[in-house]
């Protein structure tokens, strides 16, 4: 009985661990996005990026960034490069209140088209979306997609 006791409580403090180190910090990011998209791009260390511009997401632009305009978001900027066909986008959205966060990220995946851009394109596993809080972010950048997602999750 007292060894049944010992694998039960070896399990359960297992169990607490695994579920643990899997969480994600779903907590809203506070502040301006350009900021946020800043203190990104500042999280990921030994690149250089090319000349890149920052501008809001409208109406008029949102199909370009996203590939679609049926988001339900509050407001949003993407960071592309100004010069030439560099295969490099990275968009911040702040969802509405009461936005159902996984069912946008879905529609962004699905609509999103990673060979955008002229004679250059990022591959599938380049697309990143992924959400803390109320924002959303796809990434689709040539090499570091990755490294800018763990930015993204790193943010204080």
């Amino acid at each position: 009985m007292d060894n049944l006791k010992k694998i039960s409580g070896l399990l359960m403090i297992c169990c607490l661990l695994l579920t643990g180190c899997g969480q994600t910090n779903d907590s809203n990011i506070e502040g301006d996005l350009t900021d946020i998209m800043s203190d990104i791009y500042d999280g990921v260390k030994n690149v250089e990026w090319p000349i890149l511009e920052t501008v809001e997401v409208r109406e008029n632009n949102i199909m370009n960034f996203l590939g679609t305009s049926d988001i339900d978001y509050k407001e949003g900027i993407a960071s592309e490069p100004i010069i030439g066909s560099i295969p490099h986008s990275v968009v911040l959205l702040r969802m509405n209140e009461g936005a159902d966060i996984e069912a946008e990220k879905e529609k962004i995946r699905k609509s999103v088209n990673p060979r955008k851009w002229v004679c250059v394109w990022v591959e599938d596993d380049e697309v990143i979306v992924d959400s803390r809080g109320d924002i959303i972010i796809l990434i689709m950048v040539k090499d570091y997609s990755k490294k800018i997602d763990e930015s993204f999750k790193n943010l204080d």
